[in-house]
């Protein structure tokens, strides 16, 4: 792709989430990185470069205009795309990466979307080794190359095999507008009751009872042992866990496993004094509002008006006293526990979603030759078959902290 205009194009840079986009990438790359910024509004880009004061190319392309869409894929060797809801606008994007063998990032949280990709595109892909990898914000590398990091530390470091990884989350900052839209199209869409489903972006495979009863998502506080303190149902598990098991099943596949019957799971964890209260708490207060914005209708009209709109999301205060940590246990087959921890400042939606989505689409456009699998690996992908060890080491050096073993 030596030949091609840009290293990385950021699509969507003049949304919320695609400015700071712009502003990471005006602060972090060298100007050896060739890049560029598009979407669908000429004025609007212009004015977000002149806010940033960079000079680079503004390129203009609807995301239902497939012949300006491919225009830009085939300038380019890795998009970033942060124009959700990605079901509604991300689908031109996918579809011309893949004609164009233009590698792809973005920050989604749609997996129902997801495996459609996976069933359209995965064998194209797969040949041609073109990386296509959503899901490289908070959705979901914490969890699925934090999960990675922590088999192959035990596998390295004890020569076995691991049973099982639980990752606990705390966090504190806001919500943008861009992901409660893209929440409200994916459960007016229909598509939202295929996440109770475990193995969703598994490849194709019958997946036993005791498969699906060992990997049913949590739906009640419990205590832990492990950490000696209450923990609930996290929300973003149904999204996050269904990428650890695509990367299990990938794994597999390549005969570099992560462990028989591997089991992964995450919770939010909770602190004393009154943990188990608290847990209690935000478990039945997640689930009154779930019910009310997305199987309400008249509730979720008299709601979103207070709600961010797309577009709009937290302040700067808001969004750099933000924070997040994620804890993993680790546990090998014969009961040996190891534990890790990522951890960053900044509001996971917005500051760690664009640290992990930037240092994603850097990872492809620098790193070739470095990543899993080498130059030939391509496919619908997840961080942690299509980036692993190469997205670790830019996050450290961006930061963030990935301790893994402690």
């Amino acid at each position: 792709m030596s030949d091609r205009s840009y290293d990385v194009v950021l699509y969507g840079a003049s949304g919320f989430v695609g400015k700071q986009t712009v502003h990471y990438f005006a602060n972090h790359v060298s100007d050896s990185v060739r890049w560029a910024i598009a979407g669908r509004n000429r004025q609007r880009l212009e004015a977000v470069r002149d806010e940033m004061g960079v000079s680079v190319d503004v390129l203009v392309a609807d995301s239902q205009d497939q012949p300006a869409i491919d225009e830009i894929a085939a300038q380019t060797q890795v998009i970033l795309t942060t124009a959700g809801p990605f079901a509604r606008y991300g689908n031109a994007l996918v579809d011309a990466c893949v004609r164009f063998k233009t590698h792809y990032v973005d920050i989604t949280g749609e997996t129902p979307w997801v495996r459609r990709l996976i069933d359209r595109y995965q064998a194209q892909a797969a040949i041609d080794g073109t990386r296509i990898i959503p899901c490289c914000g908070f959705d979901s590398v914490p969890s699925d190359l934090g999960t990675y990091l922590m088999v192959r530390h035990l596998q390295r470091e004890f020569n076995t095999s691991c049973q099982q990884v639980n990752a606990y989350f705390q966090a504190a900052g806001g919500f943008n507008g861009g992901t409660l839209a893209s929440a409200f199209h994916l459960y007016d869409s229909g598509a939202g009751a295929q996440m109770s489903e475990p193995f969703l972006l598994n490849p194709v495979k019958t997946q036993t009872q005791a498969d699906l009863d060992r990997n049913r998502d949590p739906q009640m506080p419990a205590f832990d042992a492990d950490l000696n303190t209450w923990v609930a149902p996290f929300f973003m598990a149904p999204v996050n866990t269904r990428v650890v098991r695509r990367s299990v099943a990938l794994y597999e596949e390549w005969q570099e496993p992560y462990g028989r019957d591997f089991i992964y799971q995450e919770y939010l964890k909770f602190d004393e004094p009154f943990a188990g209260l608290k847990a209690a708490g935000v478990t039945a207060g997640l689930g009154l509002v779930a019910g009310l914005l997305f199987q309400q209708p008249q509730v979720r009209s008299l709601l979103q008006p207070m709600l961010p709109q797309a577009g709009s999301g937290p302040s700067e205060q808001t969004m750099n006293e933000g924070w997040f940590s994620c804890e993993l246990v680790g546990t090998a087959i014969d009961g040996r526990k190891v534990r890790g921890l990522i951890r960053d400042q900044g509001d996971p939606g917005n500051r760690a979603t664009v640290k992990l989505v930037c240092e994603s689409a850097l990872s492809l456009a620098l790193h070739g030759e470095e990543l899993p699998g080498g130059q030939t690996r391509g496919g619908i992908l997840t961080p942690a078959t299509g980036l692993g060890d190469v997205l670790a080491h830019r996050l450290r050096c961006a930061g963030m902290t990935l301790e893994i073993g402690l």
